[in-house]
């Protein structure tokens, strides 16, 4: 699903959420393959307990919520629980 392209500076500091409302971080940047410019991972900061219990990657601090999981952005970062692996 491709999503509407928005600038960096609009998703920085934007909550992300699950579809089921459930709280997961902050978005504090995102990594990119720097030949294509393709958005590989939304890093987040400020994780909350539940995001510990997903099977996401972790720097320790941060985590690193994988780009194609998300599903819409608005006042929050809505991702698909389901799509993370």
């Amino acid at each position: 699903m491709a999503l509407d392209k928005k600038p960096l500076k609009d998703i920085i500091g934007k909550l992300v959420v699950t579809k089921d409302g459930k709280r997961l971080g902050v978005v504090k940047d995102v990594t990119f393959e720097t030949r294509t410019g393709e958005l590989l991972q939304i890093v987040l900061k400020d994780p909350t307990q539940y995001i510990k219990s997903l099977n996401i990657e972790s720097t320790g601090k941060e985590y690193l919520v994988p780009y194609n999981t998300i599903i819409a952005i608005g006042d929050f970062v809505v991702i698909s629980e389901e799509d993370i692996s």
